[in-house]
């Protein structure tokens, strides 16, 4: 039976930084590795909050990624 591991969590932020010629919004991401495995969302939720004080646009979205090996 196949089983996977947690290989590694990215923390990634998107921001709006604008409007296109057709008034649709642009977005900007950063990125950030190496985020603990272990932290919670509530954890990254305000690890994203802090960092975004420090940007000049807008937080729209925090996303969080997981990679998991899968082995046999």
């Amino acid at each position: 039976m196949a089983q996977e591991m947690l290989k590694s969590t990215q923390l990634r932020l998107i921001f709006e930084t604008g409007l296109n010629d057709k008034g649709e919004p642009i977005f900007k991401t950063k990125s950030f590795n190496n985020v603990k495995k272990e932290a919670e969302a509530e954890q990254i939720y305000q690890v994203a909050q802090a960092i975004s004080t420090l940007c000049t646009h807008p937080l729209v979205t925090v996303e969080r990624n997981n990679s998991f090996d899968v082995i046999a």
